[in-house]
């Protein structure tokens, strides 16, 4: 498997998208029932291979990712070829998870307790490995107004 195999959550909300999948293995509802009771480990091949069909489709169409904690947020902004991030650390006690917090970041991003570094790098793996990884560790997927918000700022 080249990411993991879909939560059983996610599985119920594509379901109409697996049976299209399983459609084109030529699989229709009666067999799948069948090979879920009588082979388990076809029935996990199955959903693994559809698994990382749908996290593929997803993490192409990924452009941007953040991450956010108490005091920090990472930005990411991904290209063809290299990563792009603007890291921010704020230096006082603040908690930017909330959203009275996080509308001061907004509303005052030139602080002197705001720390705002940006970097680019190429990728060390696959693009979609990379931000597969970002995700398991806790980033969540973006449109990207805060990375261009603060990009312009900085630029």
């Amino acid at each position: 498997m080249k990411y993991r195999q879909l939560t059983k959550e996610q599985f119920e909300s594509l379901h109409e998208e697996f049976a299209r999948f399983l459609a084109t293995q030529s699989i229709d509802v009666n067999e799948w029932t069948q090979i879920k009771k009588e082979n388990n480990k076809v029935a996990e091949d199955v959903m693994n291979v559809f698994s990382d069909v749908v996290w593929d489709d997803v993490l192409t169409k990924t452009k941007y990712v953040e991450h956010f904690s108490k005091t920090s947020v990472n930005l990411f902004k991904f290209d063809e070829n290299e990563i792009h991030r603007i890291a921010i650390k704020i230096n006082w006690d603040i908690n930017l998870l909330e959203q009275n917090g996080f509308e001061w970041l907004m509303k005052n991003p030139m602080d002197n307790s705001v720390d705002i570094f940006k970097g680019s790098k190429s990728y060390i793996s696959e693009r979609n490995l990379e931000i597969f990884d970002l995700l398991e560790k806790g980033s969540s997927l973006s449109k990207g107004e805060i990375f261009e918000y603060f990009n312009k700022l900085i630029s």
